[in-house]
């Protein structure tokens, strides 16, 4: 599998709408790494764990999976040397308690999911480290008993704090202070207890200024009578932080004790998170579990585009070892493109493990390669043509394909000579499927459909046109090659049948009658007006075309454009204007466009001249003279066949 197969089937935005149900970011990180396997047990085993979980949803919507956040960040500051923050320290509780929840959620379901509620029993609940994270870390913080002397040290500094603010009150109302405030209002800068004096009063104060507002006229001061009292609060505030950062380091030491547990608890909740998504995105499409297969056979039975929703038509065919080549054929906008890339997006989902938008009883096969070559895929910077680039592609592509790789085509051969094109997609076609490829191609050439008819292990198939409303079904028809719609539509928008009978003959060197259902006398007088020549220069054309046709006499020597060879005149024109020409000895059929006088035959030979010297070998001149003279047995005249030219 390649980018190019994934960009062009849309795989990507699969991938992306899954990851929507996912509940934590670890989850949808999971789905988009999202890669489809080719070994067939595991394919089996994720196609049954979404089985599983599926019938886990019927039962109980709600799956605990959350708690996640964070927990990438915690594992990585691990034994690092650094103590966890208390706010970590939370998120992880946080995390256990959601484990729990998830043992006590998968307890009634081992009887109808067996496999995914046994992956709960890989989750270490580890109620003593629950139980004393919560003991100690509480609101986002260290507890006040985390232990006793944190304790202690807080009632300290609780008790020194309100000390501080009842000295600084005291001064702001003291008559010492009164005249210098510029408010009574004590307030904290850096952490320290300030009070505003006026700037002109600073030399009448003992203290240090520690701020000044916006305008200068204010000074905020921690006079000397509270120093003493802050500074002591600031060294209870580093032995707090020194206790606080010991309870840390315990706890850390309790976590990384059990980070071989924890990490694969994480592991497991991650994996229940992009296990639901898979399930609920397959309930959101009404996917089923189908089987799989490694012997080529390839059976969709009312399968869907997952992208298209409701709009999407039905689709079912079988493919097999035996015939494993599918050619669709069909009126543009009829579906083809979407039939194939349905097809390839369905096998890659199956094999990433995903239920599918198809009736159970479906079969897909397993695939090692998926190649696309789908759409105008036009390179700008290398400056390439369509048909240019997408023969880029198919040349990679015939080097990628082996055995157990689907190939999917999109109207190969367009975008160059018909004639060349059609030749092109067919020995491609026929060197694919003798590598063993499994092949859908969709194709417009009727030479393609006949080629698919005759060939062995392939099959036709042909989009569905509803001629009544003229518009296509996109329903997918099996065995038959698609007939061109070309002239049907056209009968039924109004041209003439006779027009569409003498195209018939021209397209498939055939007759075929074409009739109207028109019988209203205005319309059909309205019909008869593209077919109603006017005599006159019907006339005039036909003699025009009669003038154009030189007339050239047995022997004429003639020159024969492009080659300018020589040539003698032998017989004609027909019908259509061709002379029968010699050239070189040989007998060749020429339009007269091509041909113009050299040197006229009587010029050249006198009135009783004997052509057959010219014409006639010698061999066959002296057989004519026996049988001349009577009859003559065992005698017979060789004519060379007249070759077209």
């Amino acid at each position: 599998m390649n980018s190019h197969t994934f960009n062009t089937l849309e795989f990507q935005q699969i991938k992306e709408t899954i990851a929507n149900f996912a509940l934590t970011k670890e989850g949808k990180e999971k789905i988009e790494c999202l890669t489809p396997s080719t070994n067939l047990k595991q394919i089996e085993a994720w196609l049954e764990e979404v089985s599983e979980a599926v019938e886990i949803l019927k039962k109980s919507a709600s799956v605990p999976v959350h708690g996640l956040d964070g927990m990438d960040a915690l594992l990585n500051n691990m034994n690092k040397g650094v103590a966890l923050r208390a706010d970590q320290l939370a998120k992880l509780y946080d995390f256990l308690d959601c484990c729990g929840k998830m043992r006590r959620y998968m307890k009634d379901k081992v009887y109808y999911a067996p496999r995914v509620s046994s992956y709960v029993d890989g989750i270490d609940e580890l109620p003593d480290l629950a139980s004393e994270i919560i003991r100690c870390i509480r609101n986002g913080r260290v507890d006040d008993y985390a232990s006793k002397e944190l304790l202690k040290l807080r009632k300290q500094i609780a008790i020194q704090e309100e000390r501080l603010k009842e000295k600084t009150l005291q001064l702001i109302r003291s008559n010492k202070y009164k005249n210098y405030l510029q408010e009574n209002v004590v307030s904290q800068r850096n952490g320290r207890y300030v009070i505003p004096i006026k700037k002109e009063y600073r030399n009448k104060i003992k203290g240090v200024v520690l701020d000044t507002s916006a305008s200068g006229s204010t000074l905020f001061m921690e006079p000397e009578e509270i120093a003493m009292f802050q500074d002591q609060l600031n060294w209870l505030f580093g032995d707090e932080e020194v206790e606080v950062q010991r309870v840390l380091n315990y706890l850390t030491g309790l976590v990384e004790e059990k980070e071989q547990q924890i990490r694969i608890a994480i592991e497991t909740m991650v994996h229940y998170d992009f296990l639901f998504a898979k399930a609920k995105y397959a309930r959101s499409i009404n996917g089923s579990k189908v089987s799989i297969n490694k012997s080529g056979e390839l059976n969709l039975i009312s399968a869907k585009h997952p992208l298209l929703g409701e709009k999407a038509v039905p689709l079912s065919f079988t493919l097999s070892n035996e015939q494993h080549a599918l050619v669709i054929t069909g009126p543009n906008t009829g579906g083809k493109t979407v039939t194939i890339k349905t097809v390839g997006l369905l096998t890659l989902m199956v094999q990433c493990g995903l239920h599918i938008p198809a009736a159970p009883e479906s079969s897909m096969n397993i695939f090692e390669r998926i190649l696309v070559d789908i759409g105008d895929g036009q390179s700008i910077t290398e400056n390439l043509s369509t048909f240019s680039s997408r023969i880029v592609n198919i040349i990679e592509i015939l080097k990628e394909t082996q055995h157990c790789t689907l190939v999917l085509l999109d109207e190969l051969g367009s975008g160059t000579d018909p004639g060349e094109g059609m030749g092109l997609a067919t020995a491609i076609l026929e060197t694919l499927y003798e590598k063993g490829a499994t092949i859908l191609a969709t194709t417009h050439y009727s030479e393609i459909k006949v080629f698919a008819e005759t060939h062995p292990g392939f099959i036709n198939g042909s989009m569905e046109f509803d001629l009544t409303s003229l518009s296509p079904t996109y329903r997918l028809h099996i065995g038959r090659g698609g007939e061109s719609q070309a002239f049907a539509i056209a009968l039924k928008l109004g041209i003439h049948p006779r027009i569409l009978e003498r195209a018939h003959i021209i397209t498939y060197k055939e007759e075929k009658q074409y009739t109207t259902d028109v019988t209203d006398v205005w319309k059909l007088k309205e019909l008869e007006k593209q077919v109603i020549i006017n005599k006159y220069k019907e006339m005039t054309k036909r003699t025009k075309i009669e003038v154009k046709i030189p007339l050239f006499q047995q022997g004429d020597n003639v020159k024969i454009s492009p080659a300018n060879e020589f040539g003698i005149i032998f017989t004609g024109p027909d019908p259509l204007g061709k002379y029968v020409v010699q050239i070189k000895g040989e007998k060749q059929t020429i339009n007269h466009k091509r041909i113009t006088l050299y040197i006229a035959a009587k010029e050249l030979y006198p009135d009783d001249y004997d052509f057959d010297i010219i014409f006639q070998s010698k061999e066959n001149r002296k057989k004519d003279k026996l049988l001349s003279k009577g009859h003559q047995e065992n005698i017979t005249i060789e004519h060379k066949e007249e070759g077209n030219h």
